[in-house]
């Protein structure tokens, strides 16, 4: 019983581990329009932004595909 649960234990925190892995973020902001038109700030008299936090994959290399003959 007890290696049940030390094997269930390890399983359960290798995934903890994996899932903490830094991921690399980038800000993302767009005009509001409302009506076709961009929405000011009355405060500021800038325009307002809706902004948004993304994930940025790593882009893979690899091999070229060879074309046919």
């Amino acid at each position: 019983m007890k290696k049940i649960l030390l094997v269930l234990a390890m399983a359960l925190g290798s995934q903890i581990v994996i899932a903490d892995e830094p991921r690399e973020t980038k800000k993302v902001c767009v005009d509001v329009k409302k009506d076709g038109k961009e929405v000011k700030d009355p405060k500021t008299g800038k325009t307002k932004q809706s902004c948004k936090e993304v994930k940025q994959h790593k882009k893979l290399e690899g091999t070229k595909v060879p074309e046919k003959k």
